[in-house]
This record gives structure tokens, C-alpha cells and sequence, in this order.
């Protein structure tokens, strides 16, 4: 019988503390979130966190999905907010409204996320 979990009530606030961490002019997806929250977060949970994040304290804009594009056209008006947020920070996309991962991606330090325990075969996903 597997065992069951204890919700996480810090869970918002763990994402938002990462979140708050991506300097200007970088990004992180929501799987590369989810996967330093550990085992149990989905990109999907991380994205759900992020509609409710507060502009003036978190920088939602600089989560996107793990193509490199902005994941926010049905959810924000206008649609092309984030990017513009993105593109003024110095993040360039290219004609399918793509940046570039290898470029722009922020691999943040493990010491403050506090990353649970590593969940096979998402790790090569994502440096640390």
C-alpha cells in the first residue's frame, strides 16, 4: 500500500520563493520548478501557483513552458504580455514566439531550493 502524503502548505510559496530568485533577463520553466519542488509537483500544479502570483512581488513573467514560449495567451490580456515583459528584459524570441532555452535558461544554485529528492528520469532534464 503506498503511503500517503500530507499536503504541502508551503507549496505556493516554495515556487514563488524560487521564482522571486530568476534574475532579469533569464527563465525557468515549469517542469525545471516542479522538478526542484521533487516528487509529486507537476509543471501543471507550478502553472496553476503562477496565475495567482502577485505582480508586484513575484516575477511570474519569467516562467515559461519547456518549448521556450510563453504559456499565457488564454490567461492574461493582453495576450502577448508576458513576452513583451520577456523582451524588454532582454530576452529575444524568435518568429514562433520561441526563446532561446540554452541561452536564457537560469539554473539557480541548489543550496537555497532545498530540491527533494532526485525523481528518475527527469534529472537529465535539467542541470544543477
Amino acid at each position: 500500500m503506498k503511503e500517503e502524503r500530507k499536503p504541502d502548505r508551503q507549496y505556493r510559496e516554495r515556487v514563488y520563493r524560487i521564482v522571486r530568485r530568476i534574475p532579469r533577463g533569464r527563465v525557468m520553466t515549469y517542469g525545471q520548478i516542479a522538478y526542484m519542488l521533487g516528487e509529486g509537483y507537476t509543471p501543471r500544479t507550478v502553472g496553476f501557483v503562477m496565475h495567482g502570483a502577485d505582480e508586484g512581488n513575484t516575477p511570474w513573467h519569467r516562467v515559461i513552458n519547456s518549448q521556450g514560449r510563453c504559456s499565457t495567451a488564454r490567461v492574461v490580456l493582453p495576450s502577448d504580455k508576458q513576452q513583451r515583459m520577456l523582451e524588454a528584459e532582454g530576452v529575444s524570441f524568435d518568429g514562433s514566439a520561441r526563446c532561446e532555452l540554452e541561452i536564457y535558461l537560469w539554473h539557480p544554485k541548489e543550496r537555497s531550493t532545498k530540491r527533494a529528492e532526485t525523481v528518475k528520469g527527469r534529472e537529465a532534464l535539467y542541470r544543477h
